[in-house]
């Protein structure tokens, strides 16, 4: 195991933190210490910390669920005083291995909510962050309003002061902060959604206006909620993987992390209480993200889940194993350059065409075995998301809807469950209710076309759309994938 002590005996080749992990205190509580959230927030706060007066900017990880696994996962970051291995390898295959030390404790929210909400009402928590998910924000499909009809919302408002829900532990931690005549924090969502701030702005203040108005009006005042833009392709860790990154760095990590070498982070500085100096880390502070979080969400994730959906259903279980495949190379970059580009606005000093061969690259490093399963996963939410916008350009520009066709109809189609060579997968997505998965087993195509993924565009004349996405699902189970794609 990797511990305060074993630090000072570390593999050749394994860099070890830039401080004195015994030195530093907390000033971020972070909710969902999940891979992303160690690759990405936690890596960037690892490299402050060893700058001068950065040493109070540690994190407390907190987990939000229980059952054995999430009670498991507690055990070995107490085991390893919660430090882990990160890999970042390149296309190349070139690697960099370093231990980070940034999360100073993590707590399992069920078994102790009250040690939970002692550090939310601590005023050197200064930052509560987040990586709940992009359907996590409990946002209303129909309203776009928080959902107060939500049974684990409604719980925790009939006894806010013991909560379940992120939603319940945030507002009773502020709320504990204005009775003791104390400060807000910034709630800073680190979720793959566009405008995240603004999105966690809402949830946040709308299950507080329905606990208490006044508290709302104080949260409201007193916390900030910083949009950002976030990135880094963070695989799930299997055991297999676990094994061979130990046998790599000669270490013996109970939660080795692998990463790609690109990351990216872009944020609005706006913090309620100060924040760490992340700029001297490569954080990238602006007043407005909302450029950089067009060209990620509409070129890289949308063309993630464009490459995932068929990859799965032609039998591929890796994101670079389907990029590999010179038809799905094909209809991405496709994909890119006749439907997105030209209907995008790019950052000042950012080309597209350099973005887009940046993409490809990054979808191709083998080490990232990224499984086209995790990417599919909560597709839903995803296509609202990082589709939306460019089905609406195109609809209304009248633009060829061929891609965006195709993208629907093999998302119905892999909601299935089952790949074209006969073996079987569980589509994950965590959002559908019995209506929806009605929807999906409907024997008429066109009640498919009736699912939450597809409200981003009903308002507009969508007819030859859903006409093209029938007709290849027709294809798709007639004659397979390939001969769907677009030509």
């Amino acid at each position: 195991m990797i511990t305060r002590e074993t630090l000072r005996n570390l593999p050749s080749g394994v860099v070890p933190p830039s401080y004195d992990v015994t030195s530093i205190t907390p000033g971020i509580l972070h909710f969902g210490v999940g891979n992303f959230f160690r690759a990405h927030e936690a890596y960037y706060v690892n490299k402050v910390l060893g700058l001068p007066d950065q040493q109070s900017w540690g994190i407390i990880g907190v987990g939000l669920t229980g059952g054995d696994r999430s009670k498991r996962k507690a055990e070995d970051f107490k085991k390893q005083d919660c430090l882990y291995s990160l890999t970042e390898t390149a296309p190349s295959g070139k690697s960099v291995r370093s231990i980070v030390g940034a999360l100073q404790d993590y707590l399992l929210a069920p078994a102790d909510p009250e040690a939970v909400l002692k550090h939310l009402a601590d005023p050197k928590i200064r930052i509560v962050s987040m990586t709940i998910t992009e359907g996590g924000y409990n946002i209303d499909e129909n309203t776009g309003e928080f959902d107060l009809s939500d049974a684990a919302v409604k719980e925790d408002l009939s006894h806010p002061e013991r909560p379940s829900t992120v939603f319940g532990y945030v507002v009773e931690g502020l709320r504990r902060r204005r009775e003791a005549g104390g400060k807000g924090f910034t709630v800073m969502s680190c979720d793959n959604l566009r405008h995240n701030g603004n999105v966690a702005r809402k949830a946040f203040l709308g299950y507080a206006r329905a606990r208490d108005a006044e508290l709302a009006k104080w949260i409201e005042e007193n916390a900030t909620f910083p949009n950002a833009m976030v990135d880094r392709i963070t695989p799930t860790v299997s055991k297999e993987i676990a094994e061979r990154l130990n046998k790599e760095s000669g270490l013996d990590d109970l939660l080795p992390l692998v990463a790609e070498d690109f990351t990216q982070w872009v944020i609005e500085d706006n913090f309620a209480q100060g924040r760490p100096a992340l700029e001297k880390a490569g954080v990238q502070f602006v007043d407005d993200v909302s450029d950089y979080e067009y060209l990620k969400i509409r070129m890289l994730n949308a063309s993630h889940i464009m490459l995932a959906f068929p990859g799965l259903l032609l039998g591929y279980k890796h994101i670079d194993e389907a990029v590999s495949d010179p038809d799905l190379r094909h209809l991405v970059e496709s994909f890119l350059d006749t439907d997105v580009i030209p209907t995008l606005k790019a950052p000042p000093g950012i080309s597209t065409e350099d973005y887009k061969n940046s993409v490809i690259s990054r979808f191709s490093n083998p080490a990232m075995a990224d499984q086209t399963l995790r990417i599919a996963s909560d597709g839903t939410s995803k296509i609202q998301v990082f589709w939306t916008e460019t089905i609406r350009r195109l609809i209304e520009g009248k633009r060829d809807l061929k891609h965006m066709a195709f993208g629907m109809a093999v998302y119905l189609e892999m909601l299935k469950g089952k790949a074209e060579n006969g073996e079987t997968y569980s589509p994950i997505e965590p959002t559908f209710n019995d209506r929806v998965r009605q929807l999906i087993q409907s024997s008429n195509d066109a009640d498919g076309l009736k699912i939450p993924a597809f409200d981003g565009w009903r308002d507009l004349d969508h007819a030859e759309l859903d006409k093209e996405v029938i007709a290849l699902r027709q294809v798709i189970r007639e004659k397979g994938v390939k001969a769907a794609l677009p030509r």
